[in-house]
């Protein structure tokens, strides 16, 4: 079992861990688990809860005791009994299931929509009825008042099928050239059907007859939405009478009151994807969208993100255990994930230990999900010498970084660094050592780091608690003592390099913005004793000293900022003499190189000429192979060009042809003639 956080809410991942295989014995499974503890602590709360290779779609049963998937391969559905938290039965079918659904409370009725346009029912026994729609479809609902089944597809009609008199009726013709999905009201029955042209059309299955157009493409594109292309329908979804949630082919949400026509709010998951599930969380207000990349849980009032799951394989489908704080999936993998999140709701009845078990979970909290990888950026990487490892397994993309498996981080640094240890041992040694020296009464010391910078902030802070004492206000917090920058006064890596450019240029503007800080606070505390006697004179005479000083401040500053860029080029140019003067004296050496296998050496001529050759047109260069011979072009009577190119042949097969050649010569003079052997007429006849 896995457990994550994202925005303090807890995610318990409980199908995440190793699975044991079949195939061994139960002997050598209990052996295994005493070794292995990944495997002896893993969670299978439900037996062989997977698939042989893709799991596409699962549901629960209206009792929620059943739970039922389809998968291929081959296609198969398979039920759980939750009761007995095992597999129940297993079917397998003709051909794959695009959709299914549960029409009883348990497992006694299901319909299948399989993608050979068939429709197959079946009954507690099994197969019960199969059948075909005129055209391919894609999704279906079925209205318990009429027992009519609604099939949407690859048409503009809408197929409706009555399961009491066991035929089709009239079907409804939309303006959509194709739908995508479909979704039934549970309190008033209205019908909603998602197009490929991004509308939803709203249909009254009492009169048959459309009472509502949605333009859900117009209202997905907002300013913070980006869309490319045409948004279709992917998802929909009913909440209650009036709320209706509407997913688009470009990874967006639309939550719309089927009273107004514009959206009440739009959510976009930012990755391009369609929307594939949409649920209701009505204990925290919550929607349930997913992508095949993300799951995102966020409020329906505000739009806030709750939180969010990213599992390890594609997402087909999504399903929330009704009544409780458990989510299951349908991969692109043979394991179908479980999650259980106690904030959503308490654990399922047929599973309550859940409860028990997170609550020691918290009270003994272990490694969550990301303590076993390290977070590394690209130039940690190239310091390790792993850079190669960019784009592969090894490495996961994280905000402006990389996870890398903290083993494989601890690996390379030992390789890249084998005395690390010692020095890490040594540090903690130091700081234990500092520790213990800190707890001694002592005087008041500069730090090792950035002496001169402590020094500066040190006087700072008593001019301003001068300053403050007069005025009697609260003082500043000191820079030194604050935890956050504790560690710039610590650690040498945070030392600030005096030498380099960047300080050199912002040091006199830094150097003279404090002189005149300083000056203008002595010219406060002036100001402020003569304030009783005289107020307007002084201020103006103030004034005019202040704006002198301050120009001949910037006349002093912009004087320095020259003059170190003076310095700075003339140790450039000193620089650059000494590295022409390395390169003067340094020797050449002759270099070496290896011809690759099935190469020629040439002169450097022919080289000369092969680059002249290259940089000829396309035509030049054919002209100038059918001029040697080892190219023949010629023209068909359907207006096409036929070329012929003949290979130059090498050194060996010249010799072996002219060995071949020699041979015949000499098998020709030593071989005897049988020309004088004729047979008489009439000898060879058998029949007449």
């Amino acid at each position: 079992m896995q457990v994550s956080s994202l925005n303090e809410v807890k995610i318990y991942s409980l199908s995440a861990g190793r699975s044991l295989p079949e195939w061994l014995s139960d002997r050598k499974k209990r052996a295994l688990q005493k070794k292995d503890v990944d495997i002896r602590r893993r969670i299978e709360l439900i037996q062989d809860f997977e698939m042989p290779t893709v799991s596409t779609k699962i549901k629960v049963s209206r009792d929620g005791q059943y739970i039922m998937a389809v998968g291929t391969y081959k296609p198969r559905i398979r039920c759980y009994d939750t009761y007995q938290l095992s597999q129940k039965f297993e079917r397998c079918l003709d051909s794959e299931v695009v959709t299914f659904e549960i029409l009883s409370d348990d497992y006694s009725k299901i319909v299948f929509l399989q993608c050979g346009r068939f429709v197959e029912f079946h009954s507690q026994h099994g197969h019960y009825y199969k059948t075909r729609i005129p055209k391919f479809g894609r999704d279906f609902s079925y209205h318990y008042p009429s027992c009519d089944l609604y099939f949407v597809g690859a048409s503009s009609e809408v197929y409706r099928l009555n399961l009491e008199q066991g035929r089709f009726l009239n079907s409804l013709q939309t303006d959509a050239s194709e739908s995508n999905v479909c979704d039934i009201n549970p309190v008033h029955f209205l019908f909603a059907m998602g197009t490929a042209e991004g509308k939803v059309e709203c249909w009254d299955p009492r009169t048959r007859n459309r009472v509502g157009l949605l333009d859900c493409a117009l209202n997905s594109v907002t300013a913070e939405t980006e869309i490319e292309g045409l948004p279709s329908i992917s998802a929909l979804k009913f909440d209650g009478a009036l709320n209706m949630a509407v997913g688009t082919s470009t990874g967006q949400v639309l939550l719309y009151d089927l009273r107004s026509s514009n959206p009440l709010i739009v959510k976009d998951h930012h990755y391009g994807l369609p929307i594939k599930s949409i649920q209701f969380q009505h204990q925290l207000d919550l929607i349930i969208s997913a992508d095949s990349r993300i799951i995102k849980m966020w409020n329906k009032d505000t739009g806030k993100i709750f939180t969010s799951m990213e599992p390890e394989h594609d997402i087909n489908d999504v399903c929330l255990y009704p009544n409780s704080g458990m989510l299951m999936t349908a991969n692109e993998a043979p394991k179908m994930n479980i999650y259980y999140i106690p904030v959503l709701g308490p654990a399922p009845k047929w599973c309550s230990f859940l409860d028990n078990l997170t609550e020691e979970l918290e009270e003994n909290p272990e490694s969550t999900v990301y303590d076993d990888y390290k977070f590394v950026t690209r130039k940690d990487l190239e310091n390790l010498g792993l850079a190669h490892l960019i784009g592969s397994s090894l490495l996961r993309a994280y905000m402006h970084g990389f996870f890398m498996d903290i083993r494989l981080y601890h690996k390379a640094k030992m390789m890249a660094n084998p005395f690390a240890y010692e020095e890490y041992r040594r540090e903690k040694i130091r700081q234990k050592i500092e520790e213990t020296r800190a707890q001694r009464v002592q005087l008041k010391k500069l730090p090792k780091v950035n002496k001169e910078l402590a020094l500066k902030l040190i006087e700072e802070e008593g001019e301003e608690q001068q300053v403050a004492r007069k005025r009697k206000q609260k003082n500043l917090p000191n820079l030194l003592k604050d935890d956050r920058f504790k560690v710039m006064f610590e650690n040498p890596d945070f030392q600030v390099d005096e030498q380099s450019e960047e300080f050199r240029l912002l040091n006199p503007l830094v150097s003279k913005i404090s002189e005149k800080r300083k000056r203008k606070l002595k010219l406060l505390e002036e100001l402020e004793a003569q304030e009783q006697e005289e107020e307007e004179e002084p201020e103006g005479k103030a004034s005019d000293a202040e704006s002198s000083e301050s120009s001949d401040d910037e006349k002093g500053w912009v004087e320095e900022v020259r003059k170190q860029r003076k310095l700075l080029r003339q140790e450039e140019k000193v620089k650059r003499q000494e590295r022409l003067k390395e390169d003067q004296q340094t020797l050449l050496k002759p270099q070496f190189f290896e011809i690759k296998e099935g190469e020629e050496f040439r002169s450097f001529k022919d080289s000369a000429k092969k680059q002249k050759l290259m940089k000829k047109t396309l035509g030049d260069r054919l002209k100038l192979e059918e001029k040697i011979g080892t190219l023949d072009v010629s023209d068909t009577t359907v207006g096409s060009k036929q070329a012929t190119f003949k290979l130059k042949k090498s050194e060996q097969q010249r010799k072996q042809q002219e060995a071949e050649k020699q041979h015949r010569q000499e098998r020709k003079i030593l071989r005897r003639s049988a020309s004088h052997l004729k047979s008489k007429r009439g000898r060879g006849r058998l029949f007449r």
